[in-house]
């Protein structure tokens, strides 16, 4: 029976958890035999869409994207779906103009998503502004998500304190927010700081607050623990056999550790055996996608330097590119560096990227003789403002000759973009004129170009 207050359990498996572990690769046709299932279990929400999904499923896996909410909400009539959309950047990785926000947003809630897990790469609120908006007037749950960073091993220090996270967090639930959710990509968040975090946000706000981390360095599941004492609303889990190591704590063993308890979920143990059964008859499809460079299920390294699982593996594919892998060891010591001169980014899509590749370029041909596209974008200003004061020298630099300008805009990155669905609409003329596909086209013209002639034998 589940208790008093039962804790609000978020599954990952068919989006967080095959990202982490598969590459993103888990196919509709592979989750729809367990919909009902988990359907059935109690989940608060299922996150079945969004993040490295959209993107995989049009490049990778010839799949319609909005084809899949649709056949598993059919499937899942009980449970809330939930997406996470990046702010102003979509599932894309550049911030898109207001008008493909919008009609984004609207074409989810239609197909079927019914929570919104909202956050920007440099938490700066104002690329919530737009989704906000569109998730509201759809009358859908907005989730506002802050991406968890440190630049100490533990939380404190001049940027990423207690303040900085009630202050972020209060923003949020004043723009209208109805729940709020401690994102930690990397899985860096200790469980003492998980508990004054949380403490100090319940004592602070009246949403629900929810705290997801990954398994990567070993602490999640004592920090979320900690966190369901010192009050959380909800959690995140995935279903054992898509669970741990970079991905998330499995839910089995919380339902253990809570039974009895006032935050007793109310699982039944056998259902989930039931599914992981099923799930375990098809991991063999994809362990081709799974890092087997390691035993250990835990990542020290991300102890050390808190560079996300995902981020490495570019970093590793890029120096192996380059013949200059035997340097990955200058690249670790060189992204704390470019990250202090952009200003301290949390390390998550796509921020994580365009530090990581700098980082490279850093390494590879010296300190800031090559500068990409992106990092110029960041320093103008079109990803948003950082959490703290960039380098004006590295700043000058990346800007000289930049077309766009030398000085960095202040303004909301939205502000600036021009209106991008008539230019997708006119590209798509005489292939199609669905608001689905004209969306996939808007936020990823080459490769969901090639996807859509493909789907329309063009």
């Amino acid at each position: 029976m589940p208790g008093t207050k039962p804790i609000r359990i978020t599954d990952l498996t068919l989006r967080d958890g095959h990202q982490s572990l598969f590459a993103t690769r888990m196919t509709t046709d592979d989750m729809l035999p367990i919909a009902a299932a988990m359907d059935g279990i109690g989940f608060y929400s299922m996150e079945v869409w969004g993040g490295a999904t959209f993107d995989v499923m049009t490049r990778f896996l010839n799949e319609d994207p909005w084809e899949r909410v649709r056949r598993l909400r059919k499937k899942m009539p009980n449970t809330k779906l939930q997406m996470l959309l990046r702010g102003q950047n979509l599932v894309g990785y550049r911030n898109y103009a207001d008008d493909v926000v919008d009609a984004f947003v609207e074409k989810a809630a239609e197909v079927g998503i019914d929570i919104f897990r909202v956050f920007d790469a440099l938490n700066d609120e104002r690329n919530f502004i737009a989704a906000f908006k569109a998730i509201r007037k759809c009358g859908k749950h907005i989730q506002g998500a802050i991406s968890y960073s440190l630049t100490e091993k533990r939380l404190g220090g001049p940027i990423f304190n207690i303040d900085y996270y009630i202050g972020k967090a209060k923003k949020i639930e004043d723009m209208g927010a109805d729940s709020l959710c401690i994102k930690d990509m990397a899985g860096i968040i200790s469980p003492y700081d998980a508990f004054e975090l949380i403490s100090q946000l319940k004592a602070n706000l009246t949403i629900p607050i929810h705290l997801h981390t990954h398994y990567t360095s070993g602490m999640a599941s004592m920090s979320l623990l900690k966190a369901i004492e010192a009050g959380a609303d909800g959690i995140d889990t995935c279903l054992a056999p898509f669970a741990l190591r970079s991905s998330h704590c499995a839910v089995e063993p919380f339902v253990v550790t809570l039974k009895g308890t006032p935050q007793d979920p109310g699982f039944d143990l056998g259902k989930l055996a039931e599914v992981d059964d099923y799930l375990e008859t098809i991991i063999p499809k994809y362990m081709s996608f799974a890092d087997t460079t390691k035993f250990s299920v835990i990542d020290i390294g991300v102890l050390m330097h808190q560079i996300p699982g995902g981020m490495i593996s570019n970093l590793v594919s890029q120096l192996k590119q380059a013949k200059a892998i035997h340097r990955l060891k200058d690249v670790y010591e060189e992204i704390p560096a470019t990250r202090k001169d952009m200003g301290f980014p949390p390390l998550v899509t796509p921020t994580s990227q365009i530090v990581g590749v700098q980082s490279v370029f850093n390494v590879v041909a010296g300190r800031y003789k090559m500068i990409s596209n992106e990092v110029k974008d960041y320093f103008y200003g079109l990803y948003g403002k950082p959490p703290a004061p960039v380098s004006d020298e590295i700043m000058q630099k990346a800007l000289k000759g930049y077309a766009k300008g030398h000085t960095p805009i202040e303004t909301r990155p939205g502000d600036i973009i021009e209106p991008e669905l008539p230019g997708a609409r006119e590209a798509l003329k005489g292939i199609t004129d669905d608001m689905g596909d004209i969306l996939i086209y808007a936020l990823y013209p080459m490769t969901g170009l090639e996807f859509l002639k493909k789907k329309y034998n063009v």
